[in-house]
């Protein structure tokens, strides 16, 4: 499996989030599971079911996290500079037809939050921002037909 590109604080949440599921999630629902289980007739116990369920759920999102983590390639941004996008750039965009300016960090897959201006470097807009300057137009394809915009600030923060 290749490298999974991420920055510092992408990875902090993911070891944060591990770090929750093992050390309070896990060991809650193993106590749920016992609760239900005295209660009786398991097959007719929804309590126990449900525990069920959210174990298998935290045990495959502990095993996702941890695979993650295993293959994260932390890069920090503050190391980088110019006015070339790149991975951990933050870019300030304009959409040429409405004069609406945007600006988004390009991070990881695992760490995008379009609300918090954190776009995933898959992203189309992303992808045809990577290796363009300040000052360049770029036209995004995407369902709802196409966008074009202008890099109006890199910044590596």
């Amino acid at each position: 499996m290749d490298k999974i590109p991420m920055t510092a604080d992408g990875l902090k949440q993911l070891e944060d989030e591990l770090r929750t599921l093992k050390d309070d999630e896990r060991p809650a629902v193993i106590k749920a599971i016992a609760e239900a289980r005295e209660h009786g007739d398991l097959s007719e116990n929804a309590e126990y079911h449900a525990a069920r369920e959210r174990q298998s759920f935290i045990e495959g999102r502990i095993t996702e996290l941890e695979s993650i983590i295993s293959y994260a390639d932390v890069i920090d941004p503050t190391k980088l500079s110019g006015d070339v996008v790149r991975f951990g750039a933050t870019v300030l965009v304009v959409d040429e037809d409405t004069d609406e300016e945007k600006t988004y960090q390009i991070v990881g897959e695992h760490e995008s939050d379009i609300e918090k201006g954190k776009m995933s470097i898959s992203s189309p807009l992303a992808r045809v921002l990577i290796g363009k300057s300040l000052g360049d137009s770029v036209e995004v394809k995407a369902p709802g037909g196409s966008k074009d915009y202008e890099i109006l600030k890199v910044d590596y923060k």
